[in-house]
């Protein structure tokens, strides 16, 4: 088939390295344009336009699809088919209908859970056992299409955003080739989402990072495993913003303040929440690297009493 791969972050080139590497033509691709990025702010190419570069596929940046001119170089193309992965622009009516056999795409949760921007964060901090993959066909709503095909993974408790999501691009990538070997099989038996089973995953807000040490011990262990790595979640120590990167759950109760440091060693700062501890073991405090704790207290001394929050 002659394909349109439209993606832009490094979960979705991963579906285009795979798409490369089989019989199918990729004929365009399709990116969002260039952004400032890094300490200096240089306009920098996504993961996406990287790889296509490298293929010398030829590569489309529009802002939008509201031109006539934007819609009559994609139909150009005369693809069989779209492939979408995280592209970062919804797409219209005209869009969807212009490749022979519309457009699919390769979304980063069990649908109908997890609809939107945010699916594997919003996973982990609902405490969800398990994620996958699925392939849609997509349609006007938001993640609302059909599903054509999907695959499961566990979630684990020391999954991170990061290790989540570099398992699920592999997944799709995948799952997303397997799935064009009998595509119009696939949409003609796709199955129909029930909305009543649906979750929003709303973008994350750095405003949600800070931590509440009232809450559980897990909550507060699955925010910080969500917001790895961005936009970590902190807490004030003194008067310095205390991000934490990596902790653990210790389940024995403590009768200490929520936020009371309980415990100090080169294991950990172990914190008081409401119903349990939690041992913090890689941490940033503001303009440094993040650092284990053994490297933290090597430079810093925390004391056992003192408070978060």
């Amino acid at each position: 088939m002659r394909i349109i791969f439209a993606g832009t972050p490094a979960f979705a080139a991963e579906t285009l390295k795979a798409l490369i590497h089989t019989e199918h033509e990729i004929c365009a691709v399709y990116t969002q344009p260039d952004r400032p990025a890094g300490r200096g702010r240089k306009l920098t190419a996504s993961p996406v336009k990287q790889v296509a570069q490298e293929h010398d596929i030829p590569v489309e940046q529009p802002l939008n699809f509201k031109s006539d001119d934007a819609v009559n170089i994609l139909a150009a193309y005369q693809a069989d088919l779209m492939v979408v992965v995280a592209y970062g622009l919804l797409l219209p009516q005209i869009v969807l209908d212009t490749p022979r056999l519309g457009c699919i795409n390769v979304h980063a949760s069990l649908l109908p859970r997890w609809r939107g921007a945010a699916p594997i964060q919003r996973a982990i901090l609902a405490g969800d056992k398990e994620s996958g993959v699925c392939i849609m066909q997509m349609e006007a709503g938001l993640d609302t299409g059909p599903v054509l095909a999907e695959a499961r993974c566990p979630i684990t408790e020391q999954d991170t955003a990061q290790t989540l999501h570099d398992r699920l691009a592999v997944l799709g990538a995948k799952t997303l080739v397997e799935s064009l070997d009998n595509i119009e099989d696939q949409q003609k038996n796709a199955q129909s989402q029930d909305d009543a089973l649906s979750t929003y995953a709303a973008k994350l807000d750095k405003k949600e990072a800070d931590i509440d040490w009232h809450t559980t011990a897990q909550d507060i262990l699955h925010k910080i495993n969500a917001f790895n790595p961005w936009p970590v979640a902190q807490t004030l120590w003194h008067d310095a913003v205390f991000r934490i990167w990596r902790a653990e759950w210790i389940k024995e109760h403590s009768a200490q303040a929520a936020g009371q440091i309980i415990h100090v060693s080169k294991a950990g700062i172990d914190v008081a929440t409401s119903d349990g501890t939690l041992r913090i073991t890689e941490l940033q405090l503001p303009g440094k690297r993040a650092m284990s704790v053994q490297d933290f207290l090597n430079a810093h001394s925390i004391e056992v009493g003192d408070h978060f929050g």
